[in-house]
């Protein structure tokens, strides 16, 4: 017989942790809201949906960019995840099974439930 078992963790980040977690959800949230914004844009002037190939590549032009050059303090799989977040906003939009994508805030973003635990 086939015994299922689960595990549950409680993250309990110390002062620093936290501080960086928060500024990491919220390089992600920057980083969605971003490519939407262009995403938007750019269906506005008539051209197809942006894959994640090409999103990923204006992720290395922004960390570049003087202004928010504070995006290399975050790790980049994180602000490629929020890329591929976006990508399964549109995929699911594009096949009815929820609304379009919406702008993330502070308690909107799914990189900020690991915040919540």
């Amino acid at each position: 017989m086939k015994r299922l078992q689960a595990f549950k963790f409680q993250l309990r980040p110390n002062g620093q942790q936290e501080r960086d977690m928060r500024r990491f959800a919220g390089a992600c949230r920057f980083v969605f809201n971003k490519s939407l914004a262009l995403q938007n844009e750019n269906r506005e002037a008539g051209n197809q949906y942006i894959h994640y190939v090409k999103m990923a590549a204006w992720l290395v032009d922004w960390k570049k960019t003087p202004e928010i050059q504070w995006l290399k303090e975050a790790p980049s799989q994180a602000l490629q995840h929020a890329l591929k977040d976006l990508e399964r906003a549109y995929e699911n939009f594009f096949k009815q099974r929820a609304s379009f994508p919406n702008l993330k805030n502070a308690g909107n973003t799914i990189h900020s439930a690991i915040l919540k635990v």
